[in-house]
């Protein structure tokens, strides 16, 4: 297997479509499922995957009132998932109209794996980058430190 660190990953972020497979659980409920996500690679993060709408059940995501903001992307917008009576609060977010260098990710979502039953890359479940702003996803593929790790706060 070969290892990437996101200290060899660039600033700013550069966002790639992979053909891993990507799938998102929650409340016993597969919430997402796809070969055509885009990976979104930045200096000291593990990559965050944002998923195209048609394969997410977006049926069970409402929009937040909370935005924020990207020096790079753009406007994020937050969603709230709700399944079997469970909720997620603001557990997932999109890029409606991302700067010109992110059209990629349009309307794709990408989901806070601390926030959900479990993420995975290919077969492999995901671990959530440290913090509660961070949305990477950490594999065995990836190795840092990351950013959001204690002590990295003077990075």
């Amino acid at each position: 297997m070969i290892q990437e660190s996101v200290w060899d990953y660039p600033r700013p972020p550069l966002a790639e479509p992979t053909t891993k497979r990507i799938r998102v659980e929650f409340a016993g409920v597969l919430i997402a499922d796809t070969r055509r996500a885009i990976r979104v690679i930045e200096t000291s993060h593990p990559p965050a995957y944002y998923i195209p709408r048609a394969d997410v059940r977006s049926e069970l995501l409402s929009p937040s009132s909370r935005q924020t903001f990207c020096e790079f992307k753009g406007l994020a917008t937050y969603w709230t998932l709700s399944a079997r009576e469970k909720l997620a609060v603001e557990t997932a977010w999109s890029y409606e109209q991302p700067s010109p260098h992110y059209e990629a990710i349009r309307g794709h979502l990408a989901f806070y794996v601390n926030q959900v039953d479990a993420c995975f890359v290919d077969e492999e479940r995901v671990r959530p980058q440290h913090g509660k702003f961070y949305g990477g996803w950490v594999t065995s593929e990836v190795v840092g430190p990351f950013k959001g790790e204690p002590g990295s706060e003077t990075w």
